[in-house]
């Protein structure tokens, strides 16, 4: 059962990222779940630091900064090349 959870969260950080999630009709079809079931992970997942917006323009998730979701959000570094 946890590994359902975390596959869905896997699945659904990867289709966040590349901004390929469709409506959230679409998206809760794609993971298999209810839109109610998909309102809760997208809550879960705020309230653990992700930035997660929704563009109605281009109908998908997005994350407002680079990173991606472990548990936790995490932002992308910009390296420090000398």
């Amino acid at each position: 059962m946890l590994s359902e959870v975390f596959e869905r969260l896997e699945r659904l950080d990867y289709l966040i990222r590349i901004k390929s999630t469709g409506t959230p009709n679409q998206l809760a079809e794609r993971l298999n779940m209810s839109e109610r079931t998909l309102y809760g992970f997208l809550n879960e997942m705020r309230e653990l630091g992700a930035p997660i917006k929704y563009s109605r323009a281009k109908q998908t998730y997005y994350y407002c900064t680079n990173g991606r979701f472990q548990l936790r959000f995490y932002e992308n570094q910009k390296s420090q090349l000398p």
